[in-house]
Formats: C-alpha cells, sequence, structure tokens
C-alpha cells in the first residue's frame, strides 16, 4: 500500500496551493489547519528548505462515521494534504495526500473500511483533478 496518493504540477507553488483547495471542496473536504513547514523551520531552527505547506483536510460527513466506529481514530485526522516544491526540479510542484486505506491498516477495525474506501475516492478524484 502506497503512503500518498500524488500528482506533479508543471505550476508555481501559490497557483498549486489554490487549486488544490478548490479539488478538496469540489470533494467535499474544508481545510482545518494549514502549517507553512518552510516558515517554522526558518523560525525555529535557522533552516531553509523550499516551498512546503500541509493543510489538514476534513469531510465532515467522513470524519464523522470514522469517528462513530473508533473515537481514537481522531488522532488520524484530518487528512493531511502536503503541497511542497520538488527539491530537484524547480519548475514542479507535488501535492500528497495521505492514503485514507492506511486508517484500516493502522487501526485494524475493518468496519473503518467503507469509510477509507469513499475518502480515498474522494482525494483520489482531487487529485486527479489537479493533473
Amino acid at each position: 500500500m502506497t503512503l500518498a496518493l500524488s500528482t506533479t504540477l508543471n505550476t508555481g507553488f501559490a497557483d498549486a496551493v489554490e487549486r488544490t483547495r478548490k479539488a478538496l471542496s469540489e470533494q467535499g473536504f474544508g481545510v482545518l489547519t494549514e502549517i507553512d513547514v518552510t516558515a517554522t523551520m526558518k523560525q525555529k531552527l535557522d533552516a531553509d528548505m523550499e516551498d512546503y505547506l500541509i493543510l489538514g483536510a476534513c469531510n465532515p460527513p467522513l470524519a464523522h462515521a470514522a469517528l462513530d466506529v473508533d473515537r481514537q481514530i481522531g488522532l488520524l485526522l484530518p487528512c493531511n494534504v502536503i503541497v511542497r516544491k520538488d527539491p530537484s526540479d524547480a519548475a514542479a510542484v507535488i501535492v500528497e495526500a495521505m492514503n485514507p486505506q492506511l486508517m484500516v491498516q493502522v487501526v485494524g477495525d475493518p468496519a473503518l473500511k467503507e469509510v477509507a474506501d469513499t475518502a480515498a475516492a474522494k482525494l483520489g478524484a482531487a487529485i486527479a483533478a489537479l493533473g
């Protein structure tokens, strides 16, 4: 099983972030959190790195269904989506979403399979819409 659903875009970073937010929204995901990893590494460690943003995406009906199966699943929510410049190709931006199927493997509860399947299909559609 792969860790991420991903695509590579040949566009600017800001455009990739905007397109990712739109694609997630079209699949019923809102962005609850945003972590600017680049700024954090600079501020905390004085370390330079390429543009790297983590978006905490949540689809409320899917989150609710997963929490109904196991309240601890909140430890794995929201679904992280990263938008990052490819350090080996200045013209490329990589967009990756956590594979929701990992929830089923980590928790080991087959009742989560349907929720994970739906989440994977929706995140996969969002990633595919970017290409």
